[in-house]
Protein backbone atom coordinates (compact mmCIF):
# COMPACT_ATOMS: atom_id res chain seq x y z
CA UNK A 1 0.00 0.00 0.00
CA UNK A 2 1.64 3.66 -1.13
CA UNK A 3 1.78 5.87 1.59
CA UNK A 4 0.03 9.20 1.65
CA UNK A 5 3.39 10.93 1.52
CA UNK A 6 4.63 8.45 -1.12
CA UNK A 7 1.61 9.51 -2.86
CA UNK A 8 2.30 13.52 -2.52
CA UNK A 9 5.90 12.85 -3.56
CA UNK A 10 4.42 11.50 -6.95
CA UNK A 11 2.46 14.10 -7.36
CA UNK A 12 5.25 16.10 -7.08
CA UNK A 13 7.17 14.42 -9.84
CA UNK A 14 3.98 14.99 -12.05
CA UNK A 15 4.11 18.93 -11.22
CA UNK A 16 7.43 19.01 -11.94
CA UNK A 17 7.73 17.05 -15.29
CA UNK A 18 4.73 19.09 -16.56
CA UNK A 19 6.04 22.32 -15.36
CA UNK A 20 2.86 22.78 -13.31
CA UNK A 21 2.48 26.45 -11.91
CA UNK A 22 1.79 25.58 -7.76
CA UNK A 23 2.50 26.47 -4.33
CA UNK A 24 1.91 23.52 -1.04
CA UNK A 25 0.05 25.02 1.65
CA UNK A 26 -1.77 23.90 4.10
CA UNK A 27 -0.96 20.49 6.56
CA UNK A 28 2.18 19.17 4.38
CA UNK A 29 3.69 22.76 3.97
CA UNK A 30 3.40 22.80 8.02
CA UNK A 31 4.85 19.30 8.49
CA UNK A 32 7.34 19.99 6.01
CA UNK A 33 9.11 22.90 7.84
CA UNK A 34 9.23 20.75 11.05
CA UNK A 35 6.03 20.23 12.79
CA UNK A 36 4.65 16.77 13.65
CA UNK A 37 1.03 16.80 12.57
CA UNK A 38 -1.38 14.85 10.86
CA UNK A 39 -3.15 15.96 7.83
CA UNK A 40 -5.50 13.98 5.36
CA UNK A 41 -4.87 15.70 2.31
CA UNK A 42 -2.51 18.31 0.40
CA UNK A 43 -3.72 21.61 -0.22
CA UNK A 44 -2.17 23.43 -3.39
CA UNK A 45 -2.51 27.00 -4.99
CA UNK A 46 -2.07 26.92 -8.73
CA UNK A 47 -1.88 29.43 -11.33
CA UNK A 48 -5.42 30.06 -12.59
CA UNK A 49 -4.91 30.27 -16.43
CA UNK A 50 -6.02 28.08 -19.03
CA UNK A 51 -1.91 26.85 -19.75
CA UNK A 52 -1.18 25.98 -16.63
CA UNK A 53 -4.80 23.70 -15.90
CA UNK A 54 -3.99 21.94 -19.12
CA UNK A 55 -0.41 21.29 -17.77
CA UNK A 56 -2.35 20.05 -14.10
CA UNK A 57 -4.64 18.07 -16.01
CA UNK A 58 -1.38 16.07 -17.82
CA UNK A 59 -0.07 15.64 -14.42
CA UNK A 60 -3.36 14.22 -12.90
CA UNK A 61 -4.43 12.35 -15.43
CA UNK A 62 -0.99 10.44 -16.06
CA UNK A 63 -1.34 10.06 -12.64
CA UNK A 64 -4.70 9.01 -11.64
CA UNK A 65 -6.18 7.78 -15.30
CA UNK A 66 -9.57 9.22 -14.38
CA UNK A 67 -12.03 11.15 -16.79
CA UNK A 68 -13.43 13.05 -13.85
CA UNK A 69 -9.77 15.24 -13.72
CA UNK A 70 -11.64 17.69 -16.50
CA UNK A 71 -14.36 18.97 -14.09
CA UNK A 72 -11.32 21.40 -12.98
CA UNK A 73 -11.70 23.98 -15.15
CA UNK A 74 -10.36 27.72 -15.15
CA UNK A 75 -14.26 28.33 -14.78
CA UNK A 76 -14.93 25.92 -11.70
CA UNK A 77 -11.60 27.49 -9.86
CA UNK A 78 -12.47 30.76 -10.32
CA UNK A 79 -16.30 30.12 -9.28
CA UNK A 80 -15.55 28.62 -5.23
CA UNK A 81 -12.43 29.00 -3.27
CA UNK A 82 -11.21 25.33 -3.03
CA UNK A 83 -12.08 22.51 -5.30
CA UNK A 84 -11.87 19.01 -4.18
CA UNK A 85 -10.63 15.82 -6.00
CA UNK A 86 -10.36 12.77 -4.90
CA UNK A 87 -9.08 9.93 -6.82
CA UNK A 88 -10.51 6.61 -7.04
CA UNK A 89 -7.64 5.20 -4.86
CA UNK A 90 -8.99 7.79 -2.18
CA UNK A 91 -5.61 10.65 -2.14
CA UNK A 92 -7.56 14.00 -1.69
CA UNK A 93 -5.74 17.42 -2.82
CA UNK A 94 -7.57 20.64 -2.18
CA UNK A 95 -6.54 22.80 -5.42
CA UNK A 96 -7.08 26.81 -4.18
CA UNK A 97 -6.83 29.90 -6.75
CA UNK A 98 -7.69 32.46 -3.95
CA UNK A 99 -8.49 33.08 -0.48
CA UNK A 100 -10.92 35.81 0.02
CA UNK A 101 -9.27 39.15 -1.72
CA UNK A 102 -6.21 39.10 0.34
CA UNK A 103 -4.19 36.01 -1.61
CA UNK A 104 -4.13 34.64 -4.96
CA UNK A 105 -1.26 32.68 -6.40
CA UNK A 106 0.33 36.17 -7.28
CA UNK A 107 0.53 36.90 -3.91
CA UNK A 108 2.03 33.56 -2.15
CA UNK A 109 5.50 33.72 -1.62
CA UNK A 110 8.00 30.60 -2.10
CA UNK A 111 10.66 28.67 -1.30
CA UNK A 112 12.14 25.50 -2.35
CA UNK A 113 12.56 22.83 -0.19
CA UNK A 114 14.42 19.87 -1.29
CA UNK A 115 12.72 16.68 0.57
CA UNK A 116 13.93 13.28 -1.23
CA UNK A 117 15.66 14.65 -4.40
CA UNK A 118 12.52 16.75 -4.95
CA UNK A 119 11.90 20.80 -4.74
CA UNK A 120 8.79 21.42 -3.52
CA UNK A 121 7.96 25.11 -4.35
CA UNK A 122 6.52 25.96 -0.17
CA UNK A 123 4.72 28.65 0.70
CA UNK A 124 7.50 30.71 2.78
CA UNK A 125 6.99 30.06 6.86
CA UNK A 126 5.84 34.00 6.66
CA UNK A 127 3.52 33.08 3.82
CA UNK A 128 1.79 30.18 5.87
CA UNK A 129 1.09 32.24 9.27
CA UNK A 130 -0.45 35.22 7.76
CA UNK A 131 -2.74 32.45 5.98
CA UNK A 132 -3.24 30.99 9.07
CA UNK A 133 -3.13 33.17 12.06
CA UNK A 134 -6.60 34.12 11.58
CA UNK A 135 -8.28 31.59 10.95
CA UNK A 136 -10.83 29.58 13.50
CA UNK A 137 -10.10 25.66 13.52
CA UNK A 138 -7.81 25.04 15.83
CA UNK A 139 -5.55 22.98 13.49
CA UNK A 140 -4.92 26.15 11.86
CA UNK A 141 -4.54 27.80 15.19
CA UNK A 142 -2.02 25.17 16.16
CA UNK A 143 0.40 25.61 12.76
CA UNK A 144 -0.21 29.62 13.65
CA UNK A 145 1.48 29.65 17.01
CA UNK A 146 4.22 26.95 15.52
CA UNK A 147 4.74 29.66 12.82
CA UNK A 148 5.00 32.44 14.63
CA UNK A 149 8.12 30.11 16.98
CA UNK A 150 9.50 29.60 14.05
CA UNK A 151 9.93 32.92 13.00
CA UNK A 152 10.82 34.19 15.96
CA UNK A 153 13.55 31.87 16.49
CA UNK A 154 14.98 32.44 12.49
CA UNK A 155 14.99 35.82 13.44
CA UNK A 156 17.31 35.66 16.71
CA UNK A 157 19.42 33.27 14.84
CA UNK A 158 19.91 36.49 11.95
CA UNK A 159 20.29 38.66 14.81
CA UNK A 160 23.08 36.54 16.11
CA UNK A 161 24.99 36.36 12.68
CA UNK A 162 24.62 39.94 12.59
CA UNK A 163 26.89 40.45 15.94
CA UNK A 164 29.27 37.91 15.06
CA UNK A 165 29.74 39.61 11.90
CA UNK A 166 30.81 43.03 14.24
Amino acid sequence: MTSLFDKFLELIDRFEKEGVDYVLIGGFAVILYGMPRLTQDVDIFVRNDSDNIDRLHKALYDMFSDDSIREITVEELGRYPVIRYGSPDGFVIDFIVKIGEAFTYDDLNYEIIEVEGRRIRVATAETLYRLKKDTIRPIDQSDAAFLAELLRHRQEQEKEKAKEKE
